[in-house]
């Protein structure tokens, strides 16, 4: 009996020091922490959850399955934001501190006057490697900057002036819309349009999935798009992510494009010069094959700007028309501007599509209340500052340790009243209003409407985005004058951002002929 009591008494003896050693240890490091923290800065206000950050990391999910990212945002700010810091907080979850920020002064120092600080940090490039490999997208200095000289010559005015590719696909976009008010569900279109004249400008040939609404590579690509959302949200719970078909949709994405490697690298490095200078035949993929015989680079260059190409310009044709069919008055003056300056018949130029004015207005306001990348997250490379939302004043710096994450909102920051005129002029109607005509009278302060980031890492492609965007409203608006809406006007949108912030509701409409013309 006496020894049984020994030997028990010892394991608790045992565990209770375990369990004091683990507790000293986690005080010890919380207090390291809060000083090299304080050494480098002060604390930004702080959220309030249960242990680990359980509740938040629920709200976090269902706000995401629900579509109300944005509402979730709202939450967090609005509810531990202060008078003197109201939006940036902190909040530490499982143990590791993040920072929410939609202060355009943080921002900018993000993705430009500290830009060295922060990048994509290497748990991103873990999480996207398998999709988007080692490409501009995943990387972070050298290797991001050797990936950027490489594909922004791509982009110049030259090359996106050429708007061949778009005539081609937007015509047959327009013969499926009917022209009599019939209902089609535009977004979807837009998604294969859009995939459509990537492929053809990336790889020389499309894949033409308007046509042949079942292709593989399309339904492939979307299927491993939206299994890497989740996985890029599931943070350290990701391996719970179910994989089967990501791993069969990239099989087939690779595949795809393999023959189209292979083919650029048989020619000769003076038949690669030879077309690099040509505009006939030339693609993107033949850039990059004078550039480099590394297979998996070429791959995962094209796989990044495919994707980008194709979804934030999709996206944004899907909110200007789901606006537009609920503004009549902007479809009747932006198709005046467009009949004013070419006609119902004539493709417009490049330099038609800059000097339609009011075009210009309606993309910046659809941009302006739906960014392409609503959502962003950089991380810290070294220990460092954030310059505002610091102590009791808010204005003091925020300590930053490396490792870790900021996360920041252009929607949000693009959405808040205070950064707008107060009071607001007459012409100036309410801020979450859609109306291109603000922009006759108002531009936004620096750092304050950057739908396409900011910095050295500003959207590479932005010219041939809004280019693409431009050029498919005019051929739409010089067929149709009126675009009618589809569905129940009382339940408010709700946006989907699995990358880019999408409708997540079937953007129903028909679109009417002109008067005097057949649609």
């Amino acid at each position: 009996m006496f020894t049984f009591i020994l030997e028990h008494s010892f394991l608790w003896s045992s565990l209770s020091l375990v369990i004091v050693l683990c507790i000293s240890r986690s005080i010890f490091y919380k207090v390291k922490d809060e000083r090299e923290i304080s050494d480098l800065g002060s604390r930004a206000p702080k959220v309030r959850m249960l242990p680990w950050g359980i509740d938040f990391l629920v709200r976090a999910v269902w706000s995401d399955f629900r579509h109300k990212n944005l509402e979730f945002w709202e939450y967090i700010l609005g509810t531990f934001g202060t008078p003197a810091s109201p939006y940036t907080v902190e909040i530490r979850v499982a143990g590791l501190r993040t920072i929410f920020t939609a202060e355009p002064e943080n921002i900018k120092a993000i993705l430009t006057s500290q830009f060295a600080d922060y990048g994509k940090g290497q748990p991103f490039h873990e999480d996207w490697k398998d999709f988007l490999g080692d490409s501009i997208f995943t990387t972070d200095k050298e290797a991001w900057h050797h990936s950027r000289q490489l594909i922004r010559p791509q982009f110049i005015k030259d090359r996106v002036s050429d708007l061949q590719i778009f005539e081609r696909h937007v015509s047959k976009l327009m013969k499926m819309v009917g022209g009599n008010g019939e209902e089609v569900e535009i977004s979807g279109l837009f998604f294969r349009y859009t995939l459509d004249a990537a492929t053809e400008f990336l790889l020389g040939r499309s894949v033409n999935s308007l046509e042949n609404p079942q292709t593989e590579f399309a339904d492939a690509f979307a299927d491993v798009q939206k299994i890497q959302g989740l996985i890029a949200r599931a943070g350290p719970l990701n391996a719970l992510v179910p994989r089967r078909k990501f791993w069969a949709g990239l099989k087939v994405i690779n595949s795809f494009v393999q023959p189209f490697i292979e083919q650029a690298l048989r020619l000769s490095p003076d038949e690669l010069e030879k077309k690099t200078k040509s505009d006939e035949g030339y693609t993107f993929l033949h850039a990059l094959a004078s550039f480099t015989r590394d297979r998996k680079f070429i791959r995962d260059q094209l796989i990044a700007v495919l994707l980008a190409g194709r979804d934030t310009t999709a996206a944004s044709l899907s909110w200007i028309v789901y606006e537009l069919s609920h503004h009549p008055s902007v479809v009747a003056k932006l198709r005046r501007e467009i009949l004013d300056r070419i006609g119902s018949r004539r493709p417009p130029t490049y330099d038609d599509l800059k000097s339609m004015r009011y075009l210009q207005h309606t993309m910046n306001e659809s941009l302006r209340l739906y960014p392409g990348v609503p959502f962003n997250v950089r991380l810290a490379l070294h220990d460092t500052t954030l310059p505002v939302g610091g102590g009791p004043d808010g204005l003091q710096p925020i300590g930053i340790r490396k490792d870790t994450p900021i996360g920041y909102s252009t929607l949000f920051m693009q959405r808040r009243r205070d950064l707008y005129p107060d009071p607001a002029p007459p012409e100036f109607p309410d801020v979450l209003a859609f109306c291109p005509d603000r922009w006759d009278h108002w531009t936004p302060k620096s750092w304050q409407y950057i739908p396409f980031n900011g910095g050295p890492r500003i959207c590479v492609g932005q010219q041939f985005a809004l280019t693409e965007i431009g050029y498919t409203i005019v051929r739409i608006l010089q067929r149709f004058e009126r675009v009618e809406r589809y569905w129940d006007d009382s339940v408010p949108p709700l946006m989907k951002s699995e990358i880019v912030l999408q409708p997540a509701f079937p953007v129903n409409v028909g679109f009417w002929g002109a008067r005097g013309e057949k649609g």
